[in-house]
């Protein structure tokens, strides 16, 4: 007789995968000993079929949505069926399905008795990967050798015993172990917990039947993913976006798209793309398709669930050693700027199919920086931040939110109290900066400026960033955000700093970030005039600043709009316009 399911029992068990999924990623935040896992959380964690297929990823990191499949597929494929209960494989090679070294991935497989049922993953980003530069973000490496340890699929714990070869090595090769060890702990101690409540489930319902249901959540998630993209707009749409240079070359980079919305299927092609760069700014291709499934994933049904159904409905391709699809042993270490770039694009493209939806392009710039060095006891240390990849866009029905991340990163923002307590560093300032979001009927997000004093005798630190030569792009009449700015001590020395960079710094030496701003929405002469008030009241827009992008009056006395000068300044401006 052949098993069914029933749409209830799929819901319930749906649900208490994610929650299950979601129970690990609290674990750890609640456990983990980096700020840039316990604070900015770059992790995620996730649920995964015993042929690996992802059933249930937790509320972390969308970017992560189609990156973890991959490196579980690398695992599996090297060890076939040597996969024992009390196993926990690792993996970071971008080339056997990792994301880039940093990344550490765990996969724990869960077994009922002697039966596969599935796997538990935690993916988080250490601090340190080892290599030449610390944090292991380095643009200017060359080859992925320079990077840092390279993990290949192995066994970090085979039949419950603790591989302490492997353990020693890593524990050796990073400058900060305490950190790196202790978040590797918190990860494993995360997919115990998904392995816990995965055979719960599997107590309450049968293994049979668990198979079937997450059979049955994959086949209901591409039907309903399916059926969403068939709503969607029919045809070809094409797109360029430029990354300003890998820090080596000083050319530009395109990443060019072609998406192709047919029938219930998503078609994209990056034929038309530079090639790799020689810096290690590039993204491999797991990462790039990652980034393709988690843009489209923000214009569809909230509710589709973010799994490997999902990923049926997508055709992804690129040249092989085009800047999106590198071949080994290019260097991938500082490929989150391009990833992200990668989603812009794909909402470049979707701006054109849906122009009442896709708000103007995030801002900040893409920056990750690091400082490293040792104390007077040469104990390392390592600080870095990869929460710059904010503020948003202006939209179809509001301003963009000022300061807050993209919507493909969600990472958070690392409190000042945890920067100065862990590290010799002082956060001198940290706001808001006036004008720099991209004008439009709904402006897009201010950018936010950082500055941070080094108070040790000495720092290697290092600066990813960009949108300095192409900043960002508004749609619908929107105009762009400022530019990226970036500064090394700025009162002595005005000129900017290159926007990739590593050198060292000295003792007091300040570091000067200020964003890139976000690309607005809409006609700015068709803005609110209440809204341009109250930016200007609460000192978000300046005077100047609205009347040559706004058209509007306001008295720099008492910030009241002059609405007869507003009127012919307005008029004024369209007449050029049409001129």
């Amino acid at each position: 007789m052949q098993q069914t399911t029933d749409p209830i029992s799929r819901e319930v068990i749906k649900n208490a995968l994610l929650s299950a999924a979601d129970t690990m990623a609290l674990t750890v935040v609640r456990t983990a000993r980096s700020a840039v896992i316990k604070h900015a959380m770059d992790f995620s964690t996730a649920l995964f079929t015993a042929d690996g297929q992802q059933v249930a990823q937790g509320l972390t990191i969308p970017v992560h949505l189609g990156a973890m499949a991959p490196a579980l597929h690398g695992v599996m494929n090297a060890f076939g069926d040597d996969v024992q209960p009390g196993d926990v494989f690792a993996n970071n090679d971008p080339y056997e399905g990792g994301s880039h070294l940093p990344d550490i991935f765990l996969f724990k497989p869960i077994f009922s008795r002697d039966t596969l049922v599935g796997w538990s993953c935690c993916i988080g980003h250490q601090t340190d990967i080892g290599g030449r530069v610390p944090a292991g973000n380095a643009t200017d490496s060359t080859e992925i050798y320079q990077e840092g340890i390279q993990i290949p699929p192995i066994k970090l714990i085979e039949g419950g015993v603790l591989n302490r070869a492997v353990w020693r090595i890593l524990e050796k090769n990073v400058r900060v172990s305490d950190k790196v060890m202790g978040d590797i702990q918190a990860l494993l101690a995360a997919t115990r917990f998904g392995e816990r409540d995965l055979l719960k489930l599997v107590d309450d319902y049968g293994l049979e039947d668990m198979k079937l249901y997450m059979a049955d959540i994959l086949d209901t998630t591409e039907r309903l993913a399916r059926a969403d993209i068939a709503k969607l707009p029919k045809g070809e749409w094409e797109f360029t976006d430029y990354l300003d240079n890998d820090g080596l070359d000083m050319r530009p980079i395109a990443i060019h798209a072609r998406l192709k919305i047919e029938g219930d299927q998503v078609f994209v092609d990056f034929d038309g793309t530079s090639p790799q760069a020689r810096g290690s700014i590039n993204p491999n291709f797991a990462f790039t398709k990652s980034m393709v499934y988690a843009a489209v994933k923000c214009v569809i049904d909230n509710d589709i669930e973010s799994n490997s159904g999902f990923f049926r409905a997508f055709h992804i391709t690129a040249p092989e050693g085009c800047f999106v699809n590198p071949q080994h042993p290019a260097p991938v270490a500082a490929r989150g700027m391009s990833g992200l770039r990668v989603s812009q694009v794909i909402f470049g493209a979707l701006a054109q199919a849906l122009p009442e939806k896709v708000p103007g392009v995030w801002g900040g710039g893409e920056v990750g920086l690091s400082f490293g060095g040792y104390d007077q006891d040469r104990r390392g240390w390592v600080y870095l931040e990869f929460n710059n990849d904010g503020p948003r866009g202006g939209g179809p029905f509001q301003d963009g939110p000022d300061g807050l991340p993209s919507p493909v990163s969600n990472t958070a923002n690392t409190p000042i109290e945890s920067v100065e307590a862990d590290h010799p560093l002082m956060v001198e300032r940290f706001e808001l900066v006036p004008d720099s979001g991209g004008p439009g009927k709904y402006r897009g997000g201010l950018a936010y400026t950082r500055k941070f004093r080094v108070l040790a005798d000495e720092a290697t630190f290092h600066l990813r960033s960009d949108r300095h030569d192409f900043p960002t792009w508004g749609v619908q009449g929107g105009k762009p955000g400022t530019p990226i700015e970036n500064y090394i001590n700025p009162d002595t020395n005005p000129d900017q700093v290159a926007p990739k960079l590593l050198t060292t710094m000295k003792k007091d030496d300040v570091y000067h970030l200020i964003q890139a701003g976000a690309g607005g929405y809409g006609d700015p002469l068709e803005r609110d005039l209440d809204s341009i008030l109250d930016d200007v009241q609460q000192e978000k827009l300046t005077v100047d600043h609205v009347r040559r992008e706004y058209g509007v009056v306001v008295d720099p006395d008492t910030l009241e709009i002059d609405l007869r000068a507003t009127e012919e300044l307005r008029a004024s401006m369209r007449a050029g316009r049409a001129g």
